[in-house]
């Protein structure tokens, strides 16, 4: 199999459209075509429904979509690990969704990796929660930044940081009832946060957004009158700086980051020097 063909699908399957891919890929259209073609015919399906304006995936298409992204993920892996010199002799795969490598403080980590951990090569993955347990089992990750540990055998957890949501406004003096007149930016956090808002009388409403990005939500809140739960980590300059405010009376939601990884995993001593850099004063295996 042809990675170009895997990264030309996964290409056009995020435009749309086969120009955009082709400049994006700094190819021409027809090489698109042509790749498209390759691979529809070494698959023996049509991947894509080619209308005037409207490229879309067929049922074939969208089963290949999740191996594709394995493959040439697998395939980057792969590739490091071949190069890797006598300086660098082993390489450890950290998976987060990118609400956790918007945290303050996480490049400071990785940076003091590279300090105190010889001979050690990292490759930073954004992954999404839901995919975080299964890429741990099929070792498509070695170690995973989570708040959710997945409650599963074999799996080493140890939790290295706390922190809070905070429900945040850009105007001093916020209230909980005020709360209810103002609109509402929605941080998908996930299962336990989820339930832990839906008790809140004020906050059921629908949200003006709904974002994966701790980023996103802090912007919004500051150029707009509007209400939302964000980490610690991440509105700590902006609370300082007097530009953003804890609404008053509402609840805190005590969260933690845990490092997770497979117990059989064959870089173990590797994994287990990560600990000796820890994110603050918290090292407790669980």
């Amino acid at each position: 199999m042809d990675t170009e063909l895997l990264r030309t699908f996964l290409e056009v399957t995020k435009t749309r459209h086969f120009g955009r891919a082709a400049d994006n890929l700094f190819l021409t259209q027809s090489a698109v075509s042509f790749r498209i073609r390759q691979l529809e015919s070494q698959l023996g399906n049509e991947l894509f429904s080619r209308q005037r304006g409207n490229v879309h995936l067929t049922a074939a298409g969208e089963r290949l979509q999740p191996y594709a992204e394995a493959i040439l993920q697998t395939w980057g892996r792969a590739k490091q690990d071949v190069a890797l010199s006598n300086s660098l002799n082993q390489q450890i795969t950290i998976g987060a969704s990118a609400l956790f490598w918007e945290f303050d403080g996480i490049s400071d980590w990785v940076s003091r990796i590279y300090r105190h951990v010889e001979g050690l090569a990292l490759r930073l993955e954004s992954v999404p929660r839901q995919s975080l347990a299964k890429q741990l089992l099929d070792k498509t990750i070695d170690v995973a930044i989570t708040s959710e540990p997945p409650k599963i055998e074999n799996l080493h957890v140890t939790r290295v940081r706390d922190f809070q949501l905070q429900l945040m406004a850009s105007h001093p003096n916020c209230t909980l009832e005020q709360v209810m007149s103002k609109p509402l930016v929605y941080l998908d956090w996930g299962t336990r946060f989820s339930m832990e808002q839906s008790r809140i009388t004020e906050m059921q409403k629908t949200p003006i957004m709904h974002t994966h990005s701790s980023r996103m939500a802090m912007e919004f809140l500051l150029s707009s009158d509007s209400v939302g739960y964000l980490p610690s980590p991440v509105v700590a300059q902006c609370v300082q700086e007097g530009r953003l405010h804890p609404v008053i009376d509402a609840p805190i939601m005590e969260q933690s980051l845990y490092l997770v990884w497979r117990e059989d995993s064959e870089k173990l001593d590797m994994l287990e020097a990560l600990l000796t850099v820890p994110f603050n004063q918290i090292i407790e295996s669980l």
